[in-house]
């Protein structure tokens, strides 16, 4: 599906463990409605039925603001809970078989970490990526060596399709991550890990759109 680039702009990724003091769905409604535009589910140790589980309670509150619902890693939750799209790493199912299972109408972004994995992109395939880590992260152990935002300009200009910014980002990088050409900044503990998630997530908003005047 051709996407529009702006769902990017603010992307929180959800963690199950930053977001315990408040769970998963207040943190999300606070955020969403603090100007986040979209929201991927992602927990890597729950069980298909756990994220189709939350996935449920989870698409109303999104639907109500209008801001897509992805899934990360898990195409049978994203279609059993007939959410927006899917999001996969280059270990997890390959691009086009994921594209196959949900077929054209949802969304799908792909992990990237280097040059040559962004222009093996397929357009016709994956809405966006996502370029990371930035900065090394703990949400997220199994990532690769940071890119820094040197990294994230080269990978970005050499993308054929839409882009995100992901690892470690606060809101003192805004700047600096919309300088890299990106589409949009993805954050965990800027808002997750927020005493209040609302205030973290416009606070976010409202420095990316000063960037876009």
């Amino acid at each position: 599906m051709a996407i529009d680039p702006n769902i990017l702009k603010l992307y929180l990724v959800t963690d199950p463990h930053l977001c315990a003091q408040l769970g998963v769905e207040k943190t999300v409604e606070a955020a969403v409605r603090g100007g986040v535009s979209m929201v991927q589910l992602r927990d890597k140790d729950a069980s298909t039925a756990d994220r189709i589980a939350l996935a449920t309670r989870l698409k109303p509150i999104c639907a109500q603001y209008q801001v897509p619902l992805v899934i990360n890693d898990d195409v049978e939750a994203a279609l059993q809970s007939d959410v927006d799209g899917v999001h996969v790493g280059q270990g997890d199912m390959a691009a086009s078989l994921a594209r196959t299972k949900i077929g054209t109408d949802k969304i799908l972004g792909l992990s990237v970490e280097t040059v040559e994995a962004a222009k093996q992109t397929p357009s016709n395939i994956v809405d966006y990526i996502g370029i990371g880590p930035i900065y090394p992260t703990p949400t997220k152990s199994d990532h690769k060596p940071p890119i820094g935002f040197d990294g994230l300009a080269t990978i970005c200009a050499a993308s054929p399709v839409y882009t995100v910014a992901i690892g470690g980002l606060k809101i003192t990088d805004c700047a600096r991550v919309m300088a890299a050409g990106v589409n949009g900044m993805a954050v965990v503990s800027a808002i997750c890990g927020q005493d209040n998630p609302y205030d973290a997530a416009a606070g976010l908003r409202r420095s990316l759109d000063a960037l876009f005047i």
